[in-house]
C-alpha cells in the first residue's frame, strides 16, 4: 500500500502548492448557499426548466408552417459541446457552460421558450483505455492495488526535475498542458522529499477524488457511464443552470435510441457519398491498431499528416568511414539510397548535394532482400513501416547503424539533377531526426536554409572536416519569380542580411518568402516542364519521378501525437471509412465544402440565413480550417460507440458520432425517461421501431410517414413538431479549440442532412480559462473544478466571476478576489433589499427624515422613506435606471456579459448609492416608490447571472407569485437627456469641488501657502453664467455646419476655427459635441441653452455640498451679470439673503460659462 499511501498523501490540500484562495468567516456564503440550495430545488419540483413545443392538439401539425410556428410562438435552442465523462467538470467547462446559461436565461426574458439539454458524451477511446489500464493494474497489484510499492512510483530529481522520463497514463480528462503527473510529498523535517509520478491509472483516479476501495470498479467501462453523468448533473444543478434534464442521453450502444440515431445518421452520410472507403493516410496508433483521431489523443490534437515525396538517391561511391561500418551487411550487388522527403519536386532538377545531422543516429533498412536497402532515421523507418512500403506490415528490418558524420563526403545519384557525376552527402546542423526522414536533399537556388549551409560549409571547409569542392557548385536556376528573379535563395539571404544557417528566424522567414513566391507566381525554367507554372508543373514532376522508381509517397503527422494508450503514433496508409471533408481541389466532395463555406461566410441566398459567429476572428478561424481540412477517418476498431451499420468490426469515431446531437435533444424526452434508454417515453417507442425512415420522418427528411412504421401517427407527429419547432439550432457555445474539429464537422453534417431552414444559426467560441490570472495547473495548486467552486463561492458569486471574466475569443480570466467580493456584495445587498421593505418606515404628512432619524433608532436609516410627490432627485433617479435597463439589455443581446454585468448591477448600486448619499443630504430621505421600483429592477438587471438571488428578491422581498425565471426583461422608456445631463452636472460639479478642496488640503500638508484653510470653517461661493462669452458664438456657428446626422466632424470644426482661437475653443467644442451627440435637441444647444435650469438644480445641490464639504458652514449660490464683475445671491445654505448683490468677485468667476460653474472657498 505504499504508493497508494504516497500518492493520497502528496494529493492532500495541505500538501498541494498554495494556488487558490483560502476564504475564512463563511457565514455570508453560507446564507447565500443554502438560499441557492432552496430555489434549485424549487425550480427542479415546479419543473421550470422543462420546454415543449406546441402540442400537436393545440395546433395540428398541418395547419401552420414550421417557420411560422416558429415566429408565433418564439423558441431559443442552445447547446455546447457535450463533456467527455471520463472526469468531474472543471471551471473550463463551467466556463462555456456559462455563456449558455446566460444566453438561455437572457432568452427566457425575451419571452422566448428557451431551451438549454443536456447529454453526456462516452464515445471512443479515453474510457475503454482507462479501464483497460486499471484492468492490468489489478492484475499486478491486487484489487486495492496494495501490491504497488513505493519505488514504482517515486521519482529521482536532479535540480529540481525528474531523472529519466515519466510517461503519464491516458489522463482522465484534459484540462492543462503542464504536467500534472508528478506531486510531492515530505514525510517528516528529517525524511527526504519524495516525489511522486502519477505512473499509473489507479493514481489519476486518486487524484479526482475516487476513493481507492472504489476504483477497482472502474476497471469495468460501464462503470464510468453510470458513475460520472450523475456528477455532471449534480455540479450543474449546483451551478443554478437551466437544463431541461429529461432531454439527457448517453452516447454509445449503451443507449439504443442513440445508437439507432448514430446509425441513421452514418448510412445516410454513406448513400448520399459523404462517406467513402479507400487508402489515405491518417494518424494511427500500432499499439491500438487503429486511427487515432483528436479525441483519442493525449497530446498532438489537432495535428494532422504531412505528406512528401521520397526520393531515391544511390549511393555510388560510400565516405570511408561508413565503408568500414557496413562492412559484410550491405550483400554484393545490393543498392542503398539516401532517401530524403521534400515537399518541393518540382526544385529536384537543382539538387547540389544531400545533407544529414552528424549527431543523429541513423538505420540503413532492408527493402527488398539482397537488393534494395534505405538509408533513414528510425522514426521515419517506423512510419514507413505502417505505410506498405516495406515488405511487411509493421515490420521494419534494420541492418546497420551509422552516426550522420559517418556518411559525410558519400557520393550519391540525385535523379534529375543537373550534377550528372553524382553529388556529396554533406553536414547540416540544422537536420532534425523528428522531421522528414532526417536525410534533406539540398536545393540551394530556391531554399534559403540551403544556400545559407552551402556558403558556410564552402567557408569553413576544414572545419566541417569536408574537401571544399564538394561543397563549392555551380548553382542552378530552375524557377524564374517576378520578385526574386531566378535565384530566390540568394536573393533573400542578401536582402534579409543572413550570415549564418543559424539565423533560424530570418531563415525561417525567407523560407515562406521563397515558398509563396514560387509556388504561386514562379515559372519552371529548367527541365521536362520548362515554360510551365510552378504550381501546374509540382504534380507533374512528382509523378514522373514516381513512375520512373526515382521516388515514392511518404508521410508522417505533423508533429508529436501520443494516444490515450501512451504510444507515439504514425502515419499509416489504411484502408478506411472516412467522411469526404475537404475542398474539391483535396479530392473532397465537390458540393460540401463549398456549401458550409457559404454558410459560415453569410453568403446565403433565398431561402438560407449565415452563420452568426459572433466575431470576425472566428468566422475567419472557420474558412481557414475548410481550406485545410482534409478527409477524415470516421471508423476505429477499438473503444466505446456505435458499430458502423455495413461493418459490425469498426465503431463510429467519437468525433463523427457528435455532429447533430442537437437534433437527438429535440426528441429524446419522448423516447426514454433515463440516460440509457432502459425505459421508454412518451411516444412509447421502442429502439427497434426507430427505423431509418423513421428518423428521415421525425428530422422533416420525407413528409410521408413511412408505411413500415410500427409507432403510432400521434407520437411520429409529436416527435416531428418537436424537431421542426427547436429546430435550427440557435447558438452551439463552445472553446475556440473545437473549431479545427468539433465545430465544422458539427456544421459539415448538418448542411448534409438537413436543408437550409434547420442549419445552424450561430456558433460563439470562447477563449480558454485562466485561474487568478495564470494558467489553471493541477501542479501548481492553481485548478478549480465547477464543485469546489461552487463549493467555495456559491452558485450565484461563482457566475457573477465567470460573467466578469470576459466574452472575447482571447482566454478570459477567473478571478477568486472577484468571486469572493461578490459574496459581500450580493449579500449586503439583498440585506439592504430586505431591510427597505420588511423595515419600512413611511414618513407621515407632518413628519421629517431629519427628526425621525434622530428620535427613532433604525438598523438601516434608509428605511425611512417618503410617499407623496417625488423631488428632483427621484426623478434623477429613476432616470438614470431607466438607461442602465436600456444599457444592459443592449449589452445581454449582443452577448456581452461582462459589460451587462457592468450596466445591470455594479452601475445599478451605484446609481442607489448616488440617490442614497443626495437624499440623506438633502433631509428628505428615499422615496418608498423609488425604493421598490429599485429593488424589482436589480432582481430583473441579474437574473440572467444571479437567478438565485434575483429569485429570493423577486418572491421573499417583493412577494411575487411566480418564479424570476419567468419574468420578462422589463420594457422602459428612452431616458431623458434633459435628466441625464443634470446628472452629470451635478456628480462633475461635485467632484470638482471636492477635488478642489483636496488640491488645497495636499499642498497644505507639503507645507506650501494655500488659498485657504481647508481644516477651518469656511463659506463655499459658486457662480453660475446664464450666458456664453461672445468669442463663442463664432464657435457656435463652427459647429453647427459641421453637425450632421448626430455626428459633429471633429477635423472640420478645427479647420474652421482661428488658430489663436483654438486652445480656448476646442474644450468648448468638446462640450457642444457631447451635448448634441447624447440626444439633446439641437436647437437647444445651438440656442445656447442648456437641457436643464442650472440654477435649479444648483439650488438642490447645496445641502448636499454643505454635508460633503470638510468644516463648511456657508453655500452660497450667485448668477452674475452679463459683465462677469458683479452678481447676486440667487440660492444657499440656511441664513444666506437671496437677492443680495455681490461686487467685485473673485477671478473664480471669470470663467464659469453656462452648465460649467465656477466656486470659490474662503474661511469665515
Amino acid at each position: 500500500m505504499a504508493a497508494v499511501e504516497a500518492t493520497q498523501h502528496a494529493l492532500q490540500p495541505a500538501n498541494q502548492p498554495v494556488g487558490t484562495m483560502k476564504l475564512e468567516n463563511t457565514e455570508k456564503r453560507d446564507t447565500l448557499i443554502a438560499s441557492e440550495k432552496k430555489y434549485q430545488q424549487a425550480w427542479a419540483d415546479s419543473k421550470v426548466f422543462e420546454q415543449d413545443a406546441p402540442s400537436i392538439k393545440d395546433v395540428p401539425l398541418r395547419s401552420i408552417a414550421p417557420k411560422d410556428l416558429r415566429k408565433k410562438h418564439p423558441k431559443y435552442l442552445a447547446i455546447m459541446a457535450y463533456p467527455y465523462m471520463n472526469g468531474t467538470l472543471h471551471a473550463g467547462h463551467s466556463f462555456t457552460a456559462s455563456k449558455l446559461e446566460f444566453a438561455v436565461g437572457w432568452a427566457r426574458m425575451r419571452g422566448q421558450r428557451a431551451l438549454y439539454p443536456q447529454g453526456y458524451h462516452c464515445t471512443g477511446m479515453p474510457i475503454k483505455a482507462c479501464a483497460d489500464k486499471l484492468v492490468r493494474e489489478i492484475e499486478m497489484f491486487g484489487q486495492n492495488f496494495e501490491g504497488c510499492e513505493l519505488n514504482h512510483v517515486q521519482v529521482e530529481e536532479t535540480n529540481g526535475h525528474p531523472n529519466g522520463e515519466v510517461t503519464a497514463p491516458a489522463p482522465t480528462q484534459e484540462t492543462t498542458k503542464e504536467d500534472v503527473t508528478k506531486f510531492s510529498t515530505k514525510k517528516s523535517k528529517a525524511a527526504a522529499k519524495t516525489n511522486v509520478a502519477l505512473k499509473y491509472q489507479f493514481q489519476i483516479m486518486q487524484a479526482i477524488g475516487i476513493p481507492i476501495e472504489e476504483i477497482h470498479k472502474f476497471a469495468e467501462p460501464q462503470h464510468w457511464l453510470d458513475f460520472f453523468p450523475p456528477l455532471c448533473k449534480r455540479d450543474l444543478t449546483n451551478f443554478g443552470c437551466r437544463v431541461d434534464w429529461r432531454r439527457s442521453m448517453v452516447t454509445t450502444d449503451a443507449n439504443p435510441y442513440y445508437d439507432a440515431f448514430v446509425r441513421w445518421q452514418m448510412n445516410r452520410l454513406k448513400e448520399m457519398g459523404k462517406i467513402r472507403f479507400g487508402k489515405r493516410y491518417t494518424v494511427y496508433s500500432p499499439k491500438d491498431g487503429q486511427a487515432c483521431m483528436d479525441h483519442d489523443r493525449s497530446a498532438g490534437e489537432g495535428l494532422g499528416v504531412q505528406e512528401y515525396t521520397a526520393l531515391k538517391l544511390r549511393v555510388k561511391e560510400w565516405a570511408p568511414s561508413a565503408q568500414s561500418k557496413i562492412e559484410g551487411k550491405i550483400p554484393q550487388g545490393g543498392a542503398v539510397y539516401f532517401v530524403p522527403a521534400t515537399l518541393r519536386p518540382e526544385t529536384m532538377y537543382g539538387q547540389t548535394h544531400c545533407f544529414v545531422g552528424p549527431t543523429i543516429t541513423y538505420g540503413i533498412y532492408e527493402m527488398k532482400k539482397g537488393k534494395e536497402y534505405y538509408f533513414i532515421s528510425d522514426r521515419a523507418a517506423r512510419n514507413m513501416a505502417f505505410q506498405s512500403i516495406f515488405p511487411s506490415w509493421g515490420e521494419y528490418h534494420k541492418v546497420a547503424e551509422l552516426q550522420g558524420a559517418d556518411v559525410v563526403g558519400t557520393l550519391v545519384h540525385a535523379p534529375l539533377s543537373a550534377q550528372k557525376d553524382g553529388v556529396r552527402i554533406l553536414p547540416m546542423d540544422s537536420v532534425k531526426a523528428s522531421k522528414g526522414t532526417g536525410v534533406v536533399t539540398s536545393v540551394p537556388s530556391d531554399s534559403p536554409d540551403d544556400y545559407a549551409t552551402m556558403m558556410d560549409l564552402v567557408k569553413k571547409a576544414e572545419y566541417y572536416k569536408i574537401q571544399k569542392e564538394w561543397a563549392d557548385v555551380d548553382i542552378l536556376p530552375i524557377i524564374e519569380t517576378p520578385s526574386y528573379g531566378n535565384l530566390t535563395a540568394k536573393f533573400l539571404v542578401e536582402k534579409m542580411k543572413i550570415s549564418s544557417p543559424k539565423d533560424a528566424k530570418q531563415l525561417a522567414e525567407a523560407k515562406d518568402l521563397a515558398y509563396k513566391e514560387g509556388f504561386y507566381q514562379g515559372k519552371m525554367i529548367y527541365g521536362d516542364f520548362a515554360g510551365k507554372s510552378v504550381e501546374e508543373a509540382k504534380p507533374l514532376v512528382r509523378q514522373q519521378l514516381i513512375d520512373a522508381g526515382d521516388a515514392f509517397a511518404y508521410a508522417e503527422p505533423e508533429g508529436l501525437v501520443i494516444s490515450r494508450s501512451g504510444d507515439e503514433c504514425v502515419a499509416g496508409h489504411l484502408d478506411q471509412w472516412f467522411m469526404n471533408y475537404g475542398t474539391p481541389e483535396r479530392s473532397g466532395d465537390p458540393d460540401w465544402q463549398p456549401a458550409v463555406l457559404e454558410h459560415v461566410k453569410n453568403e446565403g441566398h433565398e431561402g438560407k440565413e449565415g452563420l452568426n459567429t459572433f466575431s470576425t476572428d472566428v468566422k475567419n478561424n472557420f474558412v481557414r480550417v475548410l481550406d485545410w481540412l482534409a478527409q477524415w477517418a470516421c471508423a476505429r476498431s477499438y473503444g466505446l460507440g456505435t458499430r458502423l451499420p455495413w461493418d459490425k468490426t469498426q465503431l463510429v469515431e467519437s468525433l463523427s458520432d457528435s455532429t447533430i446531437y442537437a437534433a437527438y435533444y429535440t426528441v429524446a424526452h419522448l423516447l426514454h425517461k433515463d440516460i440509457f434508454g432502459k425505459e421508454r417515453g412518451a411516444a412509447d417507442v421502442g429502439p427497434e421501431e426507430m427505423t431509418d425512415q423513421v428518423w428521415d420522418y421525425v428530422f422533416c427528411r420525407t413528409d410521408q410517414i413511412p408505411k413500415d412504421a410500427t409507432i403510432k401517427t400521434e407520437s411520429l407527429e409529436g416527435m416531428r413538431r418537436e424537431f421542426s419547432y427547436w429546430y435550427p439550432l440557435d447558438i452551439n457555445i463552445s472553446g475556440k479549440d473545437l473549431i479545427q474539429n468539433h465545430l465544422t464537422f458539427f456544421l459539415y453534417v448538418h448542411t448534409a442532412l438537413f436543408s437550409p431552414e434547420y442549419w445552424p444559426r450561430a456558433i460563439r467560441a470562447n477563449g480558454h480559462l485562466m485561474l487568478n490570472g495564470e494558467k489553471m495547473s493541477k501542479s501548481t495548486g492553481n485548478f478549480l473544478t465547477l464543485a469546489e467552486a461552487t463549493a467555495k463561492f456559491g452558485a450565484d458569486a461563482t457566475r457573477i466571476a465567470m460573467a466578469d471574466a470576459g466574452d472575447g475569443i482571447e482566454d478570459a480570466n477567473f478571478e477568486e478576489p472577484v468571486a469572493n467580493a461578490s459574496i459581500l456584495r450580493m449579500y449586503e445587498l439583498r440585506q439592504w433589499c430586505e431591510s427597505m421593505v420588511v423595515d419600512a418606515r413611511i414618513l407621515k404628512e407632518d413628519e421629517s427624515f431629519a427628526k425621525v432619524k434622530e428620535s427613532e433608532r433604525h438598523k438601516n436609516n434608509d428605511a425611512i422613506q417618503r410617499s407623496g410627490p417625488k423631488i428632483f432627485w427621484d426623478e434623477l433617479f429613476e432616470n438614470e435606471l431607466v438607461g442602465l435597463v436600456k444599457i444592459a439589455g443592449e449589452e445581454y443581446e449582443a452577448t456581452n456579459y461582462k459589460a451587462a454585468l457592468k450596466s445591470g448591477l455594479y452601475d445599478f448600486i451605484s446609481a442607489r448609492d448616488f440617490y442614497r448619499e443626495a437624499t440623506k443630504a438633502a433631509g428628505v430621505g428615499i422615496h418608498q416608490d423609488c425604493a421598490r421600483r429599485y429593488i424589482e429592477l436589480q432582481a430583473l438587471m441579474v437574473t440572467v447571472v444571479a437567478p438565485h438571488w434575483a429569485e429570493h428578491i423577486w418572491r421573499e422581498v417583493l412577494g411575487k407569485k411566480d418564479s424570476v425565471q419567468n419574468a420578462r426583461w422589463p420594457e422602459v422608456a428612452a431616458s431623458k437627456p434633459e435628466l441625464d445631463a443634470a446628472r452629470e452636472y451635478v456628480r462633475s460639479t461635485s467632484s470638482n469641488i471636492t477635488s478642489a478642496e483636496g488640491a488645497q488640503l495636499k499642498k497644505m500638508s507639503k507645507g506650501k501657502v494655500t488659498q485657504f484653510d481647508p481644516k477651518k470653517e469656511k463659506k463655499l461661493s459658486i457662480f453660475a453664467a446664464l450666458k456664453y462669452p461672445a468669442w463663442q458664438e463664432d464657435v457656435i456657428e463652427t459647429v453647427r455646419k459641421n453637425f450632421d446626422g448626430m455626428k459633429v466632424d471633429i477635423g472640420a470644426v478645427s479647420k474652421g476655427l482661428p488658430k489663436a482661437e483654438s486652445k480656448r475653443a476646442m474644450p468648448f467644442v468638446q462640450v457642444l459635441k457631447r451635448s448634441l451627440e447624447s440626444g439633446i435637441d439641437s436647437s437647444t444647444v445651438f440656442e445656447r441653452k442648456l437641457a436643464f435650469n442650472e440654477v435649479k438644480v444648483l439650488g438642490e445641490m447645496v445641502a448636499g455640498l454643505k454635508q460633503s464639504v470638510q468644516k463648511c458652514s456657508v453655500v452660497e449660490i450667485v448668477v452674475m451679470d452679463e459683465e462677469w464683475k458683479n452678481g447676486k445671491v440667487v440660492a444657499g445654505s440656511e441664513g444666506v439673503k437671496v437677492g443680495e448683490k455681490r461686487e467685485g468677485l473673485p477671478g473664480a468667476a471669470e470663467g464659469a460659462v453656462p452648465g460649467q460653474p465656477g466656486f470659490y472657498f474662503e474661511n469665515v
